[in-house]
């Protein structure tokens, strides 16, 4: 005989039934306990519910029993045990709740005892370990609720540092305005942007797009803003005058990525213009697309110019273009994710229709969201960061619809 787990209930008012049946499962290895009624056997639900009950109850008590069973919430199947021959009991128990039915003297035919014990069992190791799947998916489940929530959390928290990094929206800077837009795809954002004063008729105004998405990239627009804010410190106690020089801002931010050792490059367009120069001056860490220069009256068009981007290689070199500014103008700065939200099918196509937009008017930051209508993309496909920058002569144009 091997021993075995399983708990059998036998409730049966014929006693003699009741003590032969106990003895056969005993024998064979299992805990039996038998009861004469329903009534009597009820306190076992607070106890510990058995693997298979043998009942010769009616059928309305056989419904009773799986009800309960049911609100248990187990699995327990129910044997009527019945010494009526009759099809139409057989039926009646089976749709009261019945898993299956024997005749009594139920151990008179051991061999389909044996059959109905073993199928029952089967069906028993299935339901257990059915359960305890779900109850191992249900508490993986609450950790990933749970892990999500807290992920949510922490992401709401980096975006609010992100925004309170961003410079302030609508600036007016030595005569130029300017004014700026940013959307993430996710919580958090790879893109950044920065803009702020010099010296005095000089601005600096990058735009910079970490490789990758998320948390990780959110991190080296952490580093750049630091960056920025040592290097202007450092320029106010004449320790550095790096950040004058678009070539030797991106050798800085360059420096500072391999240091981290995060594995993350950007991709970066720093300008410095000079309004009492009137000129523009910048470097081109790979950005694109590159950003639109447009004059009053006069042409409009994509900035030229190349470059490696940074944080790839250990002693790059970039070079520094200038371009005069004699007519006021307005420059827009773009990251590629602008690219992915306009329609058309080739990349010349998308520069075609970005140049379009705003050789056509949409020069504000609030004219180019509605033209593209940003507003009503819930999933962007990629982060979207646009600056603007406009001539102070033109600044009359910033509080028009275009």
């Amino acid at each position: 005989m091997t021993s075995r787990t399983e708990r059998i209930l036998i409730i049966d008012a014929d006693e003699q039934a009741r003590t032969d049946l106990a003895r056969y499962l005993e024998a064979r290895g299992f805990y039996v306990s038998g009861y004469a009624g329903l009534s009597s056997a009820k306190t076992l639900f607070d106890e510990n519910i058995p693997d298979v009950i043998f009942a010769d109850l009616p059928p309305e008590a056989i419904k009773d029993l799986a009800r309960r069973l049911e609100e248990a919430e187990t699995l327990t199947p129910i044997v009527c045990c019945s010494d009526s021959e009759s099809s139409a009991d057989v039926v009646r128990a089976l749709r009261a709740g019945a898993a299956d039915f024997v005749l009594k003297p139920c151990n008179d035919d051991k061999g389909a005892l044996d059959d109905v014990i073993e199928k029952l069992f089967d069906r028993v190791r299935v339901n257990r370990l059915n359960q305890l799947y779900r109850h191992e998916l249900e508490e993986a489940n609450r950790d990933l609720r749970n892990g999500i929530s807290e992920l949510r959390a922490d992401q709401r928290a980096g975006r609010k540092v992100q925004l309170r990094m961003l410079p302030e929206r609508e600036q007016d800077l030595v005569g130029l305005h300017v004014d700026h837009l940013i959307k993430p795809s996710l919580y958090l954002s790879g893109d950044f942007l920065d803009y702020f004063r010099i010296s005095e008729d000089q601005v600096l105004v990058y735009i910079a797009d970490v490789s990758g998405h998320g948390a990780s990239s959110a991190f080296v627009t952490v580093l750049l803003k630091n960056l920025t804010n040592r290097l202007q410190r450092n320029l106010r106690r004449h320790s550095s005058d790096d950040i004058l020089y678009p070539d030797r801002f991106l050798e800085r931010i360059n420096s500072e990525l391999l240091d981290t050792g995060l594995g993350k490059h950007v991709t970066v367009f720093v300008g410095i213009i000079s309004v009492k120069e009137r000129t523009l001056k910048y470097a081109v860490g790979a950005h694109f697309p590159m950003p639109i220069l447009s004059f009053e009256g006069g042409e409009t068009r994509f900035l030229e110019g190349s470059g490696l981007p940074v944080g790839l290689f250990e002693t790059p070199k970039w070079e520094v273009y200038e371009v005069p500014l004699a007519q006021p103008f307005r420059l827009t700065l773009f990251s590629d994710g602008i690219l992915e939200v306009i329609s058309a099918k080739s990349l010349d196509e998308k520069e075609s229709t970005l140049l379009e937009l705003v050789s056509g008017g949409r020069h504000t930051i609030a004219s180019l969201s509605e033209a593209l209508n940003l507003d009503a993309i819930t999933e962007l496909p990629d982060d979207i960061a646009i600056v603007s920058v406009t001539d102070s002569i033109l600044g009359s144009d910033n509080t028009s619809s275009k």
